[in-house]
């Protein structure tokens, strides 16, 4: 899949597209589906499928302190659409000259001059342009005039509930991960690379692969049981911490996973971590010695899960 992150210029090879707007936070099953419609217009008009997507997000450039955590970083999501085989990738940087772009300007240079997408697949609750002036039907007017069409992909419900990026946030903070599992149609993952830490946990017995988070703030936050990719053929089990460390004064999110009957050396490893079932809350203890047991109890309590998660997989396959 290719990258593309500036459009002036952009030669013919990469112009001429059956694309989709938005920020497809989290790649949910609704996002897969407008990909599905895109694949489908795309094969219909014997042309190149892509997604554009903004960096920052719009939301937060306007109220950085305001907008939700996220649930795919850059990164990720590059990687998750690349797996929907999305053939190009546009990142446009949203910076206050692009905030400022009327409506008819955006369609003009982005998608036409720019881009020259021959068809545009988006909802109908659509919005682009200063003050979000631009919706569905402006879009369609003005697909009439530069000449390309637009596509309304169907509504991805489940149980009569339109999938959203929102309802994936609610489900991690509530600790829901099968509800998560299902809006995803995967498991919930956090990716990053493997670094060094104050290694506490080796003094409890417990040691932990650091994962560098990189973002702001963290969708969940407790102890769960999780899954480790990218350190073998195989996930590997283990216990994993996602939060600030109260009990030893840090204000700043953490990622920590102690995975299961491995001594690997993995620092600089890029992984994925699926929260699998979440174990409890975060909470601060007693002592050292109160903390130690119940990470104890933990690693015992998310072997079992783990298990009996790794069986029905194993029925289903």
């Amino acid at each position: 899949m290719e990258l593309i992150r500036r459009i002036a210029g952009l030669p013919p090879s990469q112009r001429g597209c059956v694309a989709s707007v938005g920020n497809f936070d989290g790649v949910h099953l609704g996002h897969q589906a407008v990909c599905s419609e895109i694949k489908r217009v795309g094969e219909r008009l014997g042309s190149a499928t892509a997604v554009i997507v903004f960096e920052p997000q719009p939301q937060e450039y306007f109220q950085p302190d305001a907008a939700p955590p996220r649930l795919t970083r850059l990164r990720e999501k590059y990687e998750l659409f690349k797996a929907q085989d999305i053939d190009r990738f546009v990142c446009l940087r949203f910076d206050q000259a692009f905030a400022e772009l009327p409506a008819q300007a955006f369609v003009k240079q982005i998608l036409v001059s720019g881009l020259g997408v021959r068809s545009v697949v988006v909802g109908d609750d659509f919005r682009f342009g200063k003050g979000r002036q631009g919706d569905y039907g402006m879009l369609v007017a003005l697909g009439s005039r530069y000449g390309f069409n637009v596509v309304q992909p169907p509504v991805f419900k489940i149980a009569g509930q339109r999938v959203s990026s929102t309802h994936v946030r609610r489900a991690l903070a509530e600790g829901d991960m099968p509800r998560a599992r299902q809006l995803l149609g995967r498991g919930y993952a956090i990716r990053g690379r493997i670094a060094h830490g104050q290694k506490r946990g080796h003094g409890f017995g417990f040691a932990t692969a650091n994962i560098e988070l990189r973002r702001n703030r963290s969708p969940l936050r407790g102890i769960f049981a999780a899954r480790v990719s990218g350190l073998g053929g195989t996930p590997l089990p283990g216990v994993a911490y996602l939060g600030s460390k109260p009990a030893f004064g840090g204000t700043r999110d953490l990622l920590e996973v102690h995975i299961f009957d491995f001594s690997q050396d993995c620092y600089g490893k890029y992984v994925a971590v699926e929260f699998v079932a979440k174990l409890r809350d975060d909470r601060r203890f007693d002592s050292v010695e109160a903390l130690t047991h119940q990470i104890a109890l933990d690693a015992v309590q998310a072997r079992r899960l783990l298990k009996q998660v790794r069986a029905c997989d194993d029925l289903l396959v």
